[in-house]
């Protein structure tokens, strides 16, 4: 019985052990993700947006928000600024639910240009569950990512205004 015991506790802290939260670059960009204080709703509205047609994204709802730095590109309605250039230190979060509202997974987009893991617009690309479960690596530089963001429409690789004008 001991023995037994011993095995579901040991499971238990293996089990336990492999939640930790992501290391590196993707551990930095989750913690950005997780915080919102001060950040600005796209369209200063935290309401869920369905999922458009141009978006490569697996999910029907999703709510976009921009830390400080980031909200200096948004207009007083909210909205991106045509030919905004987003400065260092702008955190973009799309958060992406399913169609229980809950929320699934966070797109982040961290302008870092001195970062190893940064494209070749300064932009730092985060695929992360919201358990902190990655998806796809920033190390990757938005490999899978930066193909729809180049679209027509786009600002600064932001599609908010094209899909939510």
């Amino acid at each position: 019985m001991r023995k037994v015991v011993c095995c579901f506790l040991l499971l238990g802290l293996v089990t336990f052990s492999c939640k930790k939260n992501p290391k590196g670059i993707d551990g930095e960009l989750y913690s950005l993700s997780k915080e919102n204080s001060g950040h600005i709703w796209y369209k200063n509205s935290e309401a869920f947006l369905e999922k458009s047609n141009g978006s490569g994204h697996n999910f029907p709802f999703l709510r976009t928000r921009f830390n400080p730095v980031a909200a200096t590109q948004l207009d007083a309605s909210g909205k991106i600024i045509d030919n905004a250039v987003f400065p260092e230190g702008s955190v973009v979060v799309k958060e992406l639910y399913n169609s229980s509202n809950e929320l699934e997974r966070y797109a982040t987009l961290y302008k870092k240009s001195d970062s190893e893991f940064a494209d070749a617009n300064g932009w730092v690309w985060g695929y992360i569950e919201k358990n902190g479960k990655v998806v796809e690596s920033a190390e990757l530089k938005g490999a899978s990512c930066i193909g729809c963001h180049s679209q027509g429409g786009n600002i600064d690789y932001m599609l908010m205004k094209a899909y939510f004008p």
